[in-house]
């Protein structure tokens, strides 16, 4: 699918990612501020997990109210909340950082009970018949911002301005520039009433697929939550001895890869899907099996872009599959209710991948290798099954 192809709607949502994208940096500079201020990686996991186990029950709450709500309403307060959270990050300093990052964190937190409607603004404004069309454009374009972007902050925060302090000021700007993507949704992306929420005439739902669904998120919700950033940023800073410049170099391989990822997902022939998924979560075990060997840098760059190639491969496809799953009245609680159960699976992750890591610091990672083999290999035998049914 060409851009001059992507609705005008979806091409204003696409972009409205690419800008929030270079503030994603904040999720590496805000772990590695508390390692630099003296908590270890499982104080660090530990600090994580008592922020997940707040904001569980929230999540499937919000979902039935944005049922009734424009979405648009849950993607303005998502932005406004990431921003009161890095602001806080910003004022932790002195006696009061404790409370203050906690106070952030849990801030920050509370905006994630409303990232299911990301995807369910996501299945009502995206075209049913090019989900997997769309989802490569809608990977691609942030990931190119990440790109350029990343190498440019880290290298500041890594070398000219290293330091607390430094990243203090970080979370102060992208807390404040929130204004500006808060604006940006108000002017320019489209509201999501009730009205544009009609599912499709012939939709059934498929309660056997939908627990194949369940599982699956079962399983990569442990294989990515037992390996988190923080396990990386611990190796790379504190193992390897780097700094947050080299961890934005993976993540700018990481970009490149998946950039290239999504032209590949474009190639596959329709009805591949799932046989696409099997072979992702394979790629996915390949990154995992030599991330657990304690890899050299070069290496670990290296695997995490395929890593995240792999991931780019897939996902088109697991989304159009869930998508097609989930009437389109009830997407926001359907998605919000995914998310929960997600949030509950992972609820003590932070802390496992925080206890893993200080005894060996890429044990974690081991974990998280038979997990991915165990998701590659159920869609790979629920394609033939797929095809012995339509024998």
């Amino acid at each position: 699918m060409r851009w001059s192809e992507v609705p005008h709607d979806a091409k204003a949502y696409m972009l409205y990612h690419t800008l929030i994208a270079p503030g994603l940096i904040v999720w590496i500079l805000f772990p590695l501020y508390m390692m630099y201020s003296g908590y270890s990686i499982l104080e660090v996991g530990a600090f994580f997990t008592a922020v997940n186990i707040i904001s569980i029950p929230l999540t499937y709450l919000f979902g039935r109210l944005f049922n009734r709500w424009d979405i648009k309403k849950g993607l303005i307060m998502i932005d406004v909340l990431d921003g009161i959270a890095y602001v806080l990050y910003g004022l932790a300093k002195g006696a009061v950082a404790p409370l203050m990052l906690f106070a952030g964190r849990t801030v920050e937190k509370l905006s994630t009970v409303l990232y299911p409607l990301y995807r369910a603004y996501e299945q009502i404004i995206y075209p049913e018949d090019k989900y997997e069309e769309i989802f490569a454009w809608h990977l691609r374009l942030p990931e190119i911002a990440r790109l350029i972007t990343f190498p440019v902050l880290g290298y500041i925060f890594g070398y000219l301005y290293p330091g607390a302090e430094s990243y203090r000021w970080a979370f102060l700007f992208f807390g404040l520039f929130s204004a500006v993507t808060v604006a940006y949704i108000w002017r320019s992306l489209p509201s999501v009433g009730r009205e544009e929420r009609i599912t499709p005439e012939g939709f059934t739902f498929k309660a056997g697929e939908f627990k194949l669904l369940l599982a699956f998120e079962a399983l990569l919700t442990l294989a990515w939550e037992l390996a988190p950033e923080i396990v990386l940023i611990n190796y790379v800073v504190f193992v390897l001895k780097k700094t947050v410049f080299e961890i934005t170099l993976i993540a700018c391989a990481s970009s490149l890869a998946s950039i290239m990822g999504t032209y590949a997902s474009e190639r596959v022939p329709k009805g591949r899907g799932f046989q696409v998924i099997g072979i992702g979560m394979f790629i996915n075990a390949v990154y995992a099996l030599v991330m657990a060997l304690a890899p050299p840098f070069w290496l670990a760059l290296a695997v995490y872009a395929l890593g995240d190639f792999g991931n780019t491969l897939w996902f088109p496809f697991y989304r159009s599959w869930q998508f097609s799953l989930i009437p389109k009245e009830r997407a926001s609680e359907f998605h919000a209710a995914i998310s929960s159960y997600r949030k509950l699976i992972g609820l003590f992750a932070p802390f496992v991948a925080g206890f893993l890591a200080s005894i060996h610091a890429t044990l974690p990672y081991a974990v998280s290798l038979g997990l991915f083999l165990l998701a590659g290999a159920m869609f790979l035998e629920t394609k033939k099954m797929r095809l012995n049914m339509s024998l």
